[in-house]
C-alpha cells in the first residue's frame, strides 16, 4: 500500500522549470509534490521548505544529486570552448563571460545540515545515493529515502543499502538519466521492458517512471507492478510550473519523434527537445566536459539566444511523451490522472503492490 501520500503519484522534480508552487499544487491535490534542490543555496532551500509548509500540510519530496564531482581538466574545457567558438563570434560574445562552477551540486554537508533542521518527509536521490555518513545522518531524521534506478543491477544496488523505494527511470523519461553504475545510455531499457524486471529483482517498493504523462500510464504501471507513478513533463504547461515561455512554446508542438539524449548542455545524458545545438553538434558529444562542467560553456549563447527569441541552445527537457502533456492546473491534472487510471484499472483503490 502507498503511504507517501493520498495518491500514488509522484511529481518529478524538475530544477530549471519548477520552484515550490508546483510542489504545493500536487501535495494539496493528494500527490506526493517534489522540489529538486541540485541549483539551489542552503539558504534558498530553506526558505522554500519553508513556504511549503505554510501552504500545506502535506508531507513532500527534496530531491538532491549525488554525483561525484570531476577533476578539473583544462585542456578538454579549452577545446571544447574552441569548439564553440563560432557561435560566439557570430553573437559577439567575449568567452571569458563563461560563467564558473558547476552550477549543479551534490548533496553535501550543508545541505544534509537543512534536512536535518527541517526534516521533510521524504528525500530523493538522483545519481545513486551519497556517502554512508551522509546517507545515515539523512535516515536518521525519519525521512523516507528513495533513488532512481535505469538498470536493475542499479536497483539491486540501492535495494542493498535500504531505500524505501526504488524509482524505475525508463529511457523514456525527460532530463537527466539517474544512471550510476554505468555510462552505457544504448543499455538502458525502456520503462515497460525495465519496471517487471525490477520489481521482480528487489525487496523495496518500485515506483515507475518514464514516458508517464496520464491515467493510461499510470495504470499500465500498476499492471506491472509498481507501487506509483512519477510524472514530470507532463506538469510543465500547468501554470505553477516555472517553464519558460519558450520552453512552453516548443512542448505545445512536440512530436513523438522529437527529442534526443544528448550530453551537450551538462555533461550527462539528459533528454530533451531537439534544438539548433543539438543538431549541430550532437546531439551526444564525447568532446563535451565532464557533468555538470558543461553547464557553462552554453549559458552565455542560451542566454543571448534567449533573449532574442530563440530556443537554438536552451535545453528543452521533455520526455519521449511530451506531446501528451496538456495545459491546466497541477492539481487538478494529479487528480484527473488517478481517476483516469481507476478507471481503467476498475475501480480498485491500488493494485496489489509493495507497501511502503
Amino acid at each position: 500500500m502507498w503511504t507517501l501520500s493520498s495518491l500514488p503519484i509522484v511529481q518529478a522534480p524538475m530544477a530549471g522549470s519548477q520552484g515550490p508552487d508546483l510542489c504545493i499544487a500536487v501535495c494539496e491535490a493528494g500527490g506526493l509534490g517534489s522540489i529538486p534542490c541540485a541549483m539551489l543555496t542552503p539558504e534558498i532551500l530553506r526558505a522554500q521548505i519553508a513556504q511549503i509548509r505554510a501552504e500545506t500540510r502535506a508531507p513532500f519530496n527534496v530531491n538532491f544529486f549525488a554525483h561525484r564531482p570531476p577533476a578539473p581538466d583544462a585542456a578538454r574545457e579549452a577545446a571544447w570552448l574552441e569548439r564553440l567558438g563560432g557561435y560566439y563570434r557570430d553573437a559577439g560574445l567575449d568567452p571569458a563571460t563563461i560563467p564558473k562552477g558547476p552550477g549543479r551540486a551534490p548533496y553535501d554537508e550543508a545541505m544534509c545540515a537543512v534536512v536535518e533542521e527541517t526534516k521533510p518527509a521524504v528525500v530523493s536521490f538522483h545519481f545513486g545515493l551519497p556517502n554512508e555518513g551522509l546517507l545515515a545522518r539523512t535516515k536518521a531524521t525519519g525521512a523516507k529515502i528513495l533513488s532512481s534506478a535505469t538498470t536493475v543491477s542499479e536497483a539491486r544496488w540501492l535495494d542493498a543499502r535500504g531505500v524505501d523505494a526504488v524509482i524505475a527511470q525508463g529511457r523514456e523519461a525527460g532530463g537527466h538519466r539517474g544512471m550510476f553504475l554505468t555510462d552505457d545510455i544504448d543499455a538502458q531499457p525502456g520503462l515497460f521492458a525495465l519496471l517487471p524486471q525490477i520489481v521482480d529483482a528487489v525487496k523495496a517498493p518500485v515506483i515507475a517512471a518514464g514516458g508517464i504523462a496520464d491515467g493510461r500510464g499510470i495504470a499500465a504501471a500498476f499492471a506491472l507492478g509498481a507501487s506509483a507513478a512519477q510524472i514530470g513533463t507532463a506538469y510543465l504547461l500547468s501554470p505553477q510550473a516555472s517553464t519558460a515561455p519558450l520552453h512552453r512554446a516548443a512542448l505545445k508542438t512536440a512530436r513523438d519523434d522529437d527529442t534526443r539524449l544528448t550530453n551537450l548542455y551538462t555533461g550527462r545524458p539528459a533528454r530533451g527537445l531537439m534544438t539548433r545545438f543539438m543538431r549541430e553538434q550532437g546531439p551526444f558529444n564525447a568532446a563535451a566536459p565532464a557533468f555538470p562542467l558543461a553547464t557553462g560553456a552554453v549559458s552565455p549563447l542560451r542566454s543571448h539566444a534567449e533573449a532574442r527569441g530563440s530556443s537554438d541552445f536552451s535545453p528543452l527537457w521533455s520526455g519521449e511523451a511530451g506531446a501528451l502533456a496538456r495545459e491546466g492546473d497541477a492539481g487538478e491534472l494529479t487528480q484527473k490522472w488517478w481517476k483516469q487510471a481507476r478507471e481503467i484499472i476498475g475501480g480498485a483503490t491500488h493494485m496489489p503492490a509493495r507497501p511502503i
